[in-house]
């Protein structure tokens, strides 16, 4: 297609792994439909994905069906510990933002660009873009439950109990009643100032923003996604996962993966019968205490399943608080279970020996755990995932949220509780069939003719009728 009649996609995100990899996904939605995009991050990210990004052939600028990408500072050394995220959120809202500006000037004296988008987490960018007078989109990489909450709050568009009792019971259109400790973190007085004023900033651009995608599916959603329609409507295009986990052909999908993954743990699930692993992560950034750390291990021990579980190693500010597994535990369940660093998550979940996971409920993760059908067992700590924990005991219907105690701690008796009624209760069967329902419909949303498929569609006719 010639340059001039061709459609150009800007992409702009941070570089952290649970923030990047949805825009990876969506760009790889789009060139497929034969729109080109370029993805911008920071230059720490160029030094990070150097080191951790599959991406063979992937990024050749010259080729339109490939993904370029593009670097910018977010004003501070490369040696910077990043986990000082108040720092980091000043500087790059401060500094990036000019940067930002300087290399779209430079990429718009090469290409016209028929949109740029943003995810939630870089608001500074929607002004960078509206300075430079091109359309911009939002691809929200949380569940449009949150986005949904988020809005309502801060646009003033409905009522809302007091944030500062975390037991007031809060009443919105689509979502069932919950309680003010499962709404999303950063909207709440306890959470730092600079992650609040992230979304603060976000609602206040939002009305420079032309179209809110969102990585959910509208079956799974269908009643929070209808209650937005009359005010800003949030129009999903997911869920966005790697295709083979949508029964799509194998590829080397692009993809940012921050700690090596140990393949050898497929091997070992090969030799386990099926749905009679647990399969146990929290994610990329959090770092369990050395309490919650025994308290698993206790219920592993009384529960006597086997089980895989992921222990990912502390980094920057966290390593204070990290914990370590009991090697007397080790030794004992070195039959039974399997400690790995990292593991390659979307494989994990799609092999049949998984029978149900335990994860901190980030959303790419439940997205992973939904078109998988393994059930799960939700065990928030913060930002969206309370809330996307009441969608999975709730909404979802295909696990179960477990309960802390007064001091925050979950008790190994409570995790075992847990574990049974996935595994052996009387609901199990009914978690199963629910979780097998939503893997089909989240196939089927994507096909030709399905609902994400129609939205991204008519995304694009929107890009070329304005290109």
């Amino acid at each position: 297609m010639p340059e001039e009649k061709r459609v150009n996609v800007l992409m702009v995100s941070m570089p952290l792994q649970g923030h990047i990899n949805p825009m990876l996904k969506f760009a790889k939605h789009l060139i497929s439909k034969g729109v080109h995009v370029t993805i911008a991050t920071t230059e720490d990210g160029r030094h990070r994905m150097a080191k951790h990004t599959r991406m063979p052939n992937d990024t050749d600028p010259k080729n339109p069906k490939k993904i370029a990408l593009e670097f910018f500072s977010d004003g501070l050394s490369l040696d910077f510990d990043r986990s000082d995220t108040e720092t980091l959120i000043n500087t790059i809202r401060e500094k990036g933002s000019k940067n930002l500006n300087t290399l779209i000037t430079k990429l718009t004296k090469v290409h016209k660009y028929s949109c740029v988008i943003v995810n939630p987490f870089v608001p500074w960018a929607i002004d960078v873009v509206a300075e430079h007078g091109i359309p911009c989109a939002l691809l929200w990489i949380q569940a449009s439950a949150t986005y949904s909450i988020y809005y309502r709050y801060f646009k003033g568009s409905d009522p809302f109990p007091s944030l500062e009792d975390p037991n007031e019971k809060v009443h919105l259109p689509g979502l069932p009643m919950f309680e003010v400790r499962d709404l999303p973190s950063f909207m709440l007085p306890s959470t730092p100032r600079q992650f609040q004023q992230v979304i603060t900033n976000l609602f206040k651009a939002l009305d420079k923003v032309k179209w809110i995608l969102g990585t959910s599916f509208f079956e799974i959603e269908k009643e929070i996604v209808k209650s937005m329609n009359s005010l800003t409507p949030i129009h999903p295009v997911g869920p966005l996962v790697s295709p083979f986990l949508l029964g799509e052909k194998e590829s080397n999908d692009l993809s940012v993966d921050m700690w090596n993954a140990e393949d050898s743990c497929l091997q070992w699930l090969d030799k386990k019968p099926t749905s009679s692993v647990i399969y146990i992560s929290f994610g990329s950034i959090i770092v369990l205490s050395k309490q919650h750390m025994d308290n698993i291990a206790i219920a592993l021990m009384n529960i006597n399943k086997a089980f895989l579980w992921v222990v990912k190693p502390a980094e920057g500010g966290s390593k204070e608080n990290s914990a370590e597994l009991p090697t007397e535990f080790l030794e004992k369940n070195k039959e039974r279970g399997l400690v790995v660093k990292w593991c390659p998550q979307e494989k994990v979940l799609m092999h049949p020996a998984v029978a149900c996971f335990i994860s901190h409920g980030g959303w790419n993760s439940t997205l992973e755990t939904l078109v998988s059908g393994v059930p799960v067992i939700a065990w928030p700590y913060w930002t969206d995932q309370p809330t996307t924990a009441v969608l999975i005991a709730s909404v979802f219907g295909n696990g179960v949220r477990v309960k802390c105690g007064e001091d925050g701690i979950v008790g190994a008796e409570e995790i075992e509780r847990c574990i049974r009624e996935i595994m052996d209760g009387p609901r199990a069967a009914e978690f199963t069939k629910r979780a097998k329902e939503i893997k089909e419909s989240a196939r089927k949303t994507l096909q030709d003719g399905g609902i994400s498929d129609k939205n991204v569609k008519k995304f694009i006719s929107d890009l070329v009728a304005g290109n």
